[in-house]
């Protein structure tokens, strides 16, 4: 069973698809990427997943059964655009208001897992409007949290956070799929950091979906290079091209795709006068994956 499956999923407004015949598959304990520029639909599809908005036509199942189902709708959780609190309330109060909200039977017992869960334990008692950018999205998803949803379906949780408020909610986000087996659907422009913690991804583009992989096939396909530094980049560069398909100069590197032989690369460039004093094999990485995929399908 998946977690979510669409199907042919359609939504426009003013005549203009933002979601167009979208097909989607997110397995049960995923944490699912969802990766696209601005206006690709990724948020159209998330309010749509959520209830939020009526779809044009298609289908949308949560866990085996029809998105409107009762029983379903409260398995899920989200976090879309902002956390909705009240800016003079404190946390806990914000948190109470959601819970009884929800009819939780022992609100005060819920609240403090989910404060536990955001690693906001000791700041329960300070108000929403004196806690910072990163501590504003750990409630969100602390709201979210409440009721323990299977589903938990956020939009850029991690965009404008500093560096360590990006490594909190990394580590947040795998404790609830692993401690909880909770399936998340997350969107973000920052894919260094989505590439850190998703399982899998779906990549987006005009409403359609490109292509969905996981993490694991990702790594299998991302081509290879070689980085290089040498005294003389121009002339090694021109050396490398001579043999080499695809040789690029990138951040004080030259870059020798699609080769995974160091020991001849150095030897081909000592051989033409040019002695290596670096060279290291590597993967691209889930960025220039995206950017290398999207460059295809313009061009085709």
């Amino acid at each position: 069973m998946n977690a979510i499956e669409i199907r042919n999923l359609s939504k426009s407004f003013r005549g203009l698809y933002a979601v167009d015949h979208l097909n989607m598959t997110v397995p049960v304990g995923a944490i699912y990427g969802f990766i696209g520029e601005n206006g690709s639909g990724k948020s159209t599809t998330e309010k749509l997943v959520c209830g939020h908005l009526v779809p044009d036509n298609g289908e949308i199942k949560l866990f085996g059964k029809d998105y409107t189902d009762p029983g379903v709708r409260v398995r899920v959780g989200a976090l879309i655009e902002n956390t909705g609190c009240f800016p003079n309330s404190s946390v806990w109060d914000n948190l109470m208001m959601q819970a009884i909200n929800l009819g939780l039977a022992h609100p005060a017992d819920e609240i403090n897992r989910v404060l536990q869960i955001v690693r906001m334990e000791d700041s329960a008692k300070i108000k929403f409007k004196s806690c910072s950018l990163g501590m504003k999205q750990r409630i969100g998803i602390a709201m979210a949290l409440l009721g323990d949803p299977a589903l938990l379906i956020l939009d850029e949780p991690i965009n404008g956070l500093d560096t360590d408020g990006m490594r909190i909610m990394r580590e947040i986000l795998v404790d609830i799929t692993r401690k909880y087996s909770t399936t998340v659907l997350i969107s973000s422009h920052i894919l260094g950091e989505l590439e850190k913690i998703a399982t899998h991804y779906g990549i987006i583009r005009q409403g359609r979906m490109i292509q969905e992989i996981s993490a694991k096939e990702m790594e299998g396909r991302a081509r290879v290079f070689l980085s290089i530094r040498t005294k003389d980049m121009q002339g090694a560069k021109r050396v490398l091209r001579s043999k080499y398909e695809d040789v690029r100069e990138e951040e004080e590197y030259l870059r020798v795709y699609d080769v995974d032989d160091p020991e001849g690369v150095v030897e081909y460039l000592l051989q033409n006068g040019h002695v290596v004093s670096e060279i290291r094999k590597n993967k691209i990485g889930l960025e220039e994956y995206y950017v290398e995929l999207m460059s295809r399908k313009e061009a085709e």
